[in-house]
């Protein structure tokens, strides 16, 4: 299998976003030779475009013809991360409905590494269609990082375990 320089960061409309975004870019950066963060449409609503721009290491991309993935966006390993509710059911059922989430469903349908970092807060994890939206993604050979607990909470994982899927997912990928 070919060597993989390019890593996407897809992040969703979650309270997690803006604290998260920095350090994955910045590990993500660490291991591949180009970074491409794409926010869904939601995550405007939670982290600044602009913001995210200044971190440095990466490229925002928000239009189909971004010159960074034009004539289309190279294979690479895709991290989903933070995943929302809506993000996580939307890939489970293939629905492809922005760029974000095109460039995470043809990693998924191409086999190359996908990595999958839930973040719902407790209700919502408890809602059946988010586990069974979980276990599809894993069937599909996703890496999938279930929210962490804190008692009677849920929170996304946090950076460190994140990125160490994103290594096990290259791992396997190298095999």
């Amino acid at each position: 299998m070919p060597a993989l320089d390019t890593a996407y960061l897809i992040i969703s409309g979650t309270s997690a976003s803006a604290p998260v975004a920095e350090p994955l870019i910045e590990g993500l950066a660490a291991r591949f030779a180009r970074v491409i963060t794409i926010p869904t449409p939601n995550a405007a609503r939670t982290v600044s475009p602009y913001a995210l721009s200044q971190v440095p290491g990466h490229r925002v991309v928000e239009s189909y013809f971004d010159a960074a993935i034009l004539p289309r966006p190279a294979d690479g390993l895709v991290l989903v991360a933070p995943c929302g509710f809506n993000s996580l059911n939307k890939l489970a059922a293939g629905i492809a409905d922005s760029l974000a989430l095109s460039v995470a469903a043809e990693a998924i349908g191409r086999g190359t590494p996908v990595v999958v970092g839930i973040a719902c807060n407790a209700p919502l994890w408890a809602h059946p269609r988010a586990r069974e939206s979980a276990v599809t993604l894993r069937r599909w050979g996703v890496a999938v990082v279930d929210p962490a607990r804190e008692g009677d909470r849920v929170r996304l994982a946090n950076p460190r375990e994140l990125l160490a899927a994103v290594d096990g997912a290259m791992g396997r990928w190298g095999e």
